[in-house]
């Protein structure tokens, strides 16, 4: 039977399903839970100022990729840090703004669905999808570790560089001049950050203690990003399949019991594309910037990544995607939000 299952083994290669995609993607603006929880007022006014911009980029996509430029629209909602909302109240104030400011919202996302996403027919699984691409994450040594630290995969804790030599423990007990961090790449000067993607906590569940991981804003954010740009697979199908929604069935009591990811719009272009642009207050810049560093260091599917570079090449109007997902990512920061 041995050689029935090498024969298996070599044969059977898993299949890289395509994902449908747009040239553009726009997030149309994010708010915490708190903000949807304090009434329209903010949210209208963040949305006036992001209508005409989602404009202005949609005209800006139809110059480049044509008329026929595919443009999709998305808002992520923030019921992973905060779960205990109604969903029919948080949703019937944002889309109510969102129509009254000119602010098509073709997807809705959940954000906890960037920690585990429902899959099967019936959403009977769920993907642990935070877990997933952790697992992914590479890590770089600097050089001259002595390995006090716990590495990437223990603490949670990922960098763009070298930390500060007094971070070493014990390193009081030496002689060693200080050593400031430094940013791997830098320039004349370095921009250094460390970013927590993760925390255990230790919760008693029936009497007994069991340790959890606590998900960081940044990484969950990495990981809607990837789903934006196309760029996860589970058993190399895609890990969201957007589910249409009918305002006659109205929302549903909890958020888990929505999909990840509801279409909005029938008429919608594909929920992924090709690039990213994210319409967001000023307030996200260091968390934009730590889903940068988190981005650089998650080793994606080299299949994948070339699908879709090649997939942008047979586009009517070819396309260059660059392979670094970075570098296919935009951000508007708006100002006095």
């Amino acid at each position: 039977m041995d050689h029935v299952a090498g024969y298996s083994e070599a044969a059977e290669q898993t299949r890289v399903a395509k994902v449908p995609l747009s040239h553009l993607s726009i997030e149309v603006g994010h708010f915490y839970m708190n903000d949807l929880c304090n009434g329209a007022d903010r949210i209208r006014a963040q949305f006036r100022k992001i209508a005409p911009l989602v404009t202005a980029f949609t005209v800006a996509a139809q110059a480049e990729f044509g008329p026929r430029a595919r443009v999709s629209t998305c808002f992520l909602i923030d019921d992973y840090f905060r779960h205990d909302t109604d969903p029919a109240e948080i949703l019937g104030t944002l889309l109510a703004a969102a129509a009254e400011c000119g602010v098509r919202i073709d997807y809705l996302a959940r954000e906890a669905g960037c920690w585990e996403t429902p899959s099967g027919a019936a959403g009977e699984h769920r993907i642990q999808l935070a877990e997933m691409v952790a697992a992914r994450i590479v890590a770089e040594p600097p050089e001259g570790s002595t390995g006090r630290r716990p590495p990437t995969a223990e603490s949670g804790w990922l960098c763009n560089g070298r930390r500060a030599s007094d971070d070493e423990p014990g390193q009081a007990m030496h002689r060693s001049p200080y050593e400031p961090p430094e940013e791997f790449g830098r320039r004349e000067h370095s921009i250094f950050l460390d970013v927590q993607m993760w925390a255990k906590q230790t919760k008693k569940v029936n009497g007994r203690a069991e340790v959890h991981t606590k998900w960081s804003c940044p990484f969950l954010a990495s990981i809607w990003q990837l789903l934006r740009l196309g760029m996860l697979r589970y058993d190399g199908e895609p890990i969201v399949n957007p589910q249409l929604w009918r305002p006659e069935e109205g929302w549903p009591q909890q958020w888990w019991e929505m999909p990840a990811v509801v279409k909005l719009n029938p008429r919608a272009t594909p929920f992924a594309a090709y690039r990213s642009l994210s319409l967001l207050p000023q307030r996200y810049l260091g968390i934009e910037h730590a889903v940068r560093v988190i981005l650089d260091h998650i080793d994606l599917e080299e299949e994948v990544v070339d699908q879709i570079i090649e997939r942008g090449k047979s586009e009517d109007i070819a396309m260059t995607v660059p392979r670094k997902v970075t570098e296919r990512m935009s951000h508007v920061l708006l100002d006095g939000s």
